[in-house]
């Protein structure tokens, strides 16, 4: 066997596979992979036995009192001492400790609001069945506040294990199975964003193949014959294996087995594009597992929900940040870069195409269309828009505004007036709209967002491409726990300012 370097000069190399591996590599790798996910999980049950007993104690303090005279206080004491494994117990019986529901994806906090909403009905049954006379007032308390820290400290738990996969640590050490252009692609799309946790060590492609030098092909260790000898070999804890014909359901089948006896996770890349799983369910019809896909919530109730839920947000948020508008309106109206209107309308293209007026902190010159047309053959974008790291236009308030998102803030405005939501994909220009080819133009069924999956990824540094990936992803996929999640993302990526400019 001959492993390919991607920067090598060599145009094409034979796959022949693995004789001679060395066993104990993969057993260190399986090792290290589930060593790291059980102190996870263990983790995870410290930390919501810590929220547990954190808000059952301040229920009691808030309810009662420093220094209460309740004749049930005992009552509460031991109520307050088993709320925690009461808590734990009905997350556990949600799945929640799962490792498939952990690490990415919104399905866990979803268990978590699950769990307690779960803990309220069981208490109410309860209390009604044995006829206990629980404070009212103690429920709404604690129950609550163990939601809304279970999911707050959910997060954080899994932002130091984000952070610790984009050092390169923790990462599932995977090897794709598949044909080379393919394994190229899907090796660069993986190396490109951390928050999954897979890291490519190695590939198995078809017997007899020639593996061209494609850029960003890992080391190659074997044929689809050879690919528990590769998991040996690399120290893999992870087989991910892509769609091709030479892999049919009986090779599947024997696959598994084999890596089943090892405990190495086994993964099928699907041939849906940008589909979550909760849209999916494998369903069995005749002892054939069926793939349904359930189409995206792009009507009902649940957009009625989000429509309220935008312009609550809008208002709340416009009221807090008023002070913040007041002074930024000021330093955009005195500031250096020219005197001119405070708020920049431009024309952007809506849900189902309608037009509609947005509104911004102007950051750029008064007469920046114009210095446009001088500025296009510096273009630093690959696709339809404009864009420039330094952009003489943009005035040195500007610049600062651009950095934290400042001047996007009134757009607030946009989504009290419905124009806009909250979250939802970046609002186009006319003439982008104009160049989209058929399928782009998914983005317009849903209104355009102040945030979205582009502002959390990336923002300026993404390509064109990835940009509309993402867009398209949150439209077929959305919930109102995904717009949460990037709600929250967001004031990490302002903060982090990265790709603003």
């Amino acid at each position: 066997m001959q492993t390919i370097d991607p920067f090598s000069a060599v145009d094409t190399i034979e796959v022949k596979p693995q004789v001679n591996p060395a066993p104990d590599a993969h057993y260190r790798g399986a090792a290290a992979g589930s060593a790291w996910r059980t102190r996870y999980v263990l983790a995870a049950l410290m930390v919501d036995v810590a929220v547990g007993i954190t808000a059952a104690s301040a229920a009691l303090l808030l309810r009662f009192g420093p220094a209460p005279a309740h004749p049930f206080l005992h009552e509460y004491l031991l109520l307050t001492l088993l709320f925690p494994l009461a808590w734990t117990g009905v997350l556990a019986l949600n799945r929640a400790y799962e490792a498939r529901h952990l690490f990415v994806g919104t399905d866990e906090y979803a268990r978590v609001v699950r769990s307690g909403l779960g803990l309220t009905a069981t208490l109410a049954i309860f209390s009604f069945a044995f006829d206990l006379r629980l404070a009212r007032g103690y429920v709404i308390i604690a129950v609550p506040l163990a939601t809304l820290a279970g999911v707050a400290a959910r997060f954080a738990l899994r932002r130091l294990l984000h952070r610790s996969w984009s050092r390169g640590e923790r990462l599932h050490r995977v090897v794709l199975v598949g044909h080379a252009r393919a394994v190229a692609d899907m090796t660069r799309r993986l190396r490109h964003e951390s928050h999954h946790g897979l890291g490519i060590v190695g590939a198995c492609l078809p017997p007899g193949a020639t593996a061209e030098a494609l850029p960003g092909l890992p080391p190659v260790y074997g044929t689809f014959e050879g690919v528990a000898a590769a998991v040996a070999l690399s120290g893999a804890d992870t087989v991910v294996v892509l769609s091709c014909p030479e892999i049919d359901g009986v090779a599947l089948r024997r696959l598994a087995w084999q890596l089943e006896r090892d405990d190495i996770d086994l993964i099928l890349a699907s041939t849906l594009v940008d589909v979550a799983g909760d849209r999916t369910t494998i369903r069995p019809v005749d002892g054939l597992p069926m793939l349904h896909v359930e189409h995206p919530r792009l009507k009902g109730s649940t957009r009625v929900i989000k429509a309220a839920f935008d312009r609550a947000g809008a208002l709340a948020l416009l009221v807090l940040a008023a002070p913040v508008l007041a002074v930024v309106a000021l330093l955009v109206a005195f500031g250096r870069g020219g005197r001119g209107p405070v708020v920049f309308r431009q024309e952007r293209v809506g849900k189902d195409g309608q037009p509609f007026t947005l509104y911004k902190f102007r950051t750029m010159v008064v007469d920046a269309e114009a210095i446009l047309a001088e500025l296009r053959d510096r273009n630093e974008s690959d696709g339809e828009l404009f864009k420039m790291r330094e952009d003489p236009r943009i005035t040195p308030v500007g610049r600062w505004l651009r950095r934290f998102s400042l001047d996007e803030l009134p757009q607030l405005v946009n989504v009290l007036k419905g124009d806009m939501s909250l979250v939802g994909p970046r609002p186009p220009l006319a003439r982008e709209v104009a160049g989209y080819p058929a399928d782009m133009r998914r983005r317009l069924v849903v209104k355009p967002g102040l945030t979205g999956l582009w502002q959390v990824s990336g923002r300026s540094d993404l390509s064109w491409e990835e940009s509309i990936r993402l867009d398209l992803t949150y439209v077929e996929n959305w919930s109102l726990a995904m717009d949460l999640a990037i709600l929250g993302r967001t004031l990490s990526a302002v903060l982090r300012s990265s790709g603003a400019y």
